[in-house]
């Protein structure tokens, strides 16, 4: 027998997303409904939290292996029974959203577990449970991981993130298929972990919004390494000659009529990245509004890639004039002085 049920907002999806609308009818004094699978959704339980505890694991075998290049000697035997434990108890509660959900109803919201889909104007379902939203449905789903129709697939036993973030063991070998964000990080980390690892991208490209980012990241994961975490490291070759930057390539600037100015420079060519060594492959690039004098968009990659990049993240986002960025006293040696090489080379 179906229910209907009242509320003043229905929030189909639960994830990063979805927690962050729903507060705010909660703090309005609305009543409000959510669906989900686990609280929090992809983010903490299987991709960017997970994911970055696998990466720092990796990071470190690979940091153990350039000690004899620098300091001394150093052996490791990569353990990878140590980053899942960690995941399992730390990260997740053994995907045991009992916290999250607590916290989401302690706001004044209701959880409704089951699969949601839209009956009618400000209708959904969720089995045979019919709730009605006086003011509206918010759909913040999120995504899932696309199985390809690949021949012999069905058949295969086969992981998706999920079962890769969960495996206490890996296999000696592994294809990747995917060569987005996600593959190419599991692939590097899985690599780091003595797993001899191909990856195999349809598209023409890794990582297809940055041309010079798959070239970098390309070169990484293919050349050898100065022990054995990095022999099998995948090796993956493009020939597509377009360069582009994040979030806007120079075609699409052409085409809104930009006028803009580039540079890129290489993070080993700084005097950070002379001091680090090995593994201080990377670059930062820039591209700036020619006409406006200010920056529209930047990569940053490399060591500590993502924390140099906030920075930029406030110049585009508040428009500070090149002018001023290049005077500014960028401190040395950090990481983030390659920043101030790359405004000089704008041209």
């Amino acid at each position: 027998m179906s229910t209907n049920e009242q509320a003043d907002v229905v929030v189909v999806g639960l994830g990063p997303g979805g927690e962050y609308v729903a507060g705010t009818p909660a703090e309005a004094g609305l009543a409000w409904w959510g669906e989900a699978e686990l609280v929090g959704g992809e983010c903490p339980c299987w991709a960017c939290v997970s994911g970055k505890m696998m990466i720092r694991a990796g990071n470190l075998l690979a940091e153990a292996g350039r000690v004899s290049a620098f300091a001394g000697v150093a052996a490791v035997t990569p353990d990878r029974a140590r980053v899942t434990g960690r995941i399992r108890d730390a990260a997740t509660d053994n995907w045991n959203d009992k916290v999250a959900a607590d916290r989401f109803e302690a706001k004044g919201g209701r959880l409704v577990r089951g699969t949601g889909r839209l009956a009618g104007p400000r209708r959904v379902m969720v089995g045979d449970r019919t709730f009605e939203a006086r003011r509206g449905v918010v759909l913040v789903t999120g995504t899932r991981p696309r199985i390809p129709s690949a021949p012999g697939l069905a058949g295969t036993p086969y992981w998706t993130n999920r079962d890769a973030m969960a495996a206490k063991e890996l296999p000696a070998s592994m294809v990747v298929l995917g060569g987005g964000a996600i593959g190419v990080e599991l692939a590097q980390v899985f690599a780091r972990f003595t797993c001899a690892v191909t990856v195999i991208e349809g598209q023409d490209r890794l990582l297809s919004a940055e041309r010079l980012l798959e070239i970098a990241v390309r070169d990484i994961l293919g050349q050898p390494g100065p022990d054995a975490d990095y022999r099998a490291l995948p090796r993956v070759t493009f020939t597509d000659p377009e360069i582009g930057a994040v979030g806007l390539t120079e075609r699409q600037a052409r085409a809104q009529g930009l006028c803009v100015r580039t540079s890129v420079v290489t993070v080993a060519s700084s005097t950070r990245g002379w001091i680090h060594g090995p593994g201080n492959e990377g670059f930062i690039k820039l591209v700036a509004d020619a006409d406006r004098g200010v920056l529209v968009g930047a990569t940053s990659a490399g060591p500590a890639g993502g924390e140099v990049l906030y920075g930029l993240n406030v110049a585009v986002h508040a428009e500070v004039p090149v002018a001023r960025l290049q005077h500014m006293i960028y401190t040395c040696p950090a990481f983030h002085r390659t920043i101030e090489a790359a405004l000089g080379a704008l041209r």
